[in-house]
């Protein structure tokens, strides 16, 4: 089974910025991509950013300048750099984690934290 722990957020004001981090353990599984989806009040989950264990990343388009996701393979964890946030981020952000192992691929999901940026 794999475990999915997520640290960070909180409360900020506008144009500040916050980290979040995952961290990913599972034993004989491979994790071939890390991100982050997040879902505001009455919103469905979306995608926010991701990095594949090449370290190809891609952004949504409203976080691109603002956001950026890095990942340290050999821990097997995954950061979210924000920056000069807007109240329109506030949302419960997810990590997400793409699993490998037996050439199956599997997803999880981290437990949520939230991220509220006050005007």
């Amino acid at each position: 089974q794999v475990q999915v722990v997520e640290s960070g957020g909180g409360l900020v004001q506008a144009g500040g910025s916050l980290t979040l981090s995952c961290a990913a353990s599972g034993s004989s599984f491979s994790f071939v991509a890390m991100g982050w989806y997040r879902q505001g009040p009455g919103t469905q989950r979306e995608f926010v950013a991701i990095v594949r264990t090449g370290g190809n990343t891609n952004y949504e388009d409203s976080v691109k300048g603002r956001f950026t996701i890095s990942r340290d393979n050999a821990k097997n964890t995954v950061h979210l750099q924000m920056d000069s946030l807007k109240p329109e981020d506030t949302a419960v952000y997810y990590c997400y984690v793409e699993a490998l192992r037996s050439g199956n691929t599997y997803q999880y999901w981290g437990q949520g934290t939230q991220v509220t940026v006050s005007s």
